[in-house]
C-alpha cells in the first residue's frame, strides 16, 4: 500500500460534496493510513468518535464474519498458506466461487456459519507496525467521522448503541 502497487481506485464521491479514499479497516495494530483505517484510542472520545468507532467495528466484525464463514467451509484457510503470493490469489479466488456455488446449489445451512475457536487463518500483528499516518490519514478518519454523523451518513439508531 505505501508504494502505490496495490491499485487501490482513485477517491470517489460519498456524497454530492465529499470525495473521500477507498479505504481497508484495521484495527489498533495496524499503522493508520490515508487507505487503512483504524479506529479512535482512547477513553474520552467524542461523541462522533464514539459513532465512527461503533460504524467501524461494525465494519470489521462483517470482514471477520464473512472470512470465518469461509475458513469453516474451506478448512485450507485454518493454517497458513505456504505459496507464491499469485498462487494464493487463485486459492482465495476459487474457494469464493465454489463457496457460492455450494451456496447455491445447497441452500445456506447454519453449521456453515460456525466459526469456532480453533480458527487460525489470520494472525495478530505485534503492537506498533509501521509508522504513523500523519495528518491526512487524520484528516480522512475525521471526515468519515462526520459523515456518519451527517443527515446522509448517519443511521436513525446509531445513537443508541454507543
Amino acid at each position: 500500500m505505501k508504494n502505490g502497487s496495490l491499485n487501490i481506485p482513485d477517491p470517489a464521491p460519498l456524497q454530492q460534496d465529499l470525495i473521500l479514499p477507498f479505504v481497508l479497516v484495521g484495527d489498533e495494530a495496524f499503522a493508520l493510513d490515508a487507505n487503512l483505517l483504524r479506529p479512535f484510542g482512547g477513553q474520552n472520545l467524542t461523541v462522533a468518535k464514539r459513532i465512527f468507532n461503533y460504524r467501524f467495528t461494525r465494519a470489521r466484525r462483517f470482514v471477520e464474519c464473512t472470512f470465518g464463514i469461509l475458513a469453516n467451509k474451506w478448512r485450507i484457510f485454518h493454517r497458513l498458506l505456504i505459496v507464491s503470493k499469485e498462487f494464493a490469489k487463485d486459492i482465495v479466488k476459487a474457494t469464493v466461487i465454489l463457496h457460492n456455488l455450494v451456496r447455491e446449489r445447497d441452500g445456506l445451512r447454519p453449521s456453515d456459519m460456525y466459526v469456532g475457536t480453533h480458527t487460525q487463518g489470520l494472525q495478530d500483528i505485534p503492537q506498533g507496525t509501521g509508522v504513523r499516518g500523519g495528518r491526512h490519514a487524520n484528516d480522512v478518519r475525521n471526515e468519515f467521522s462526520n459523515y456518519f454523523m451527517s443527515p446522509t451518513g448517519s443511521l436513525p439508531w446509531q445513537m443508541a448503541k454507543i
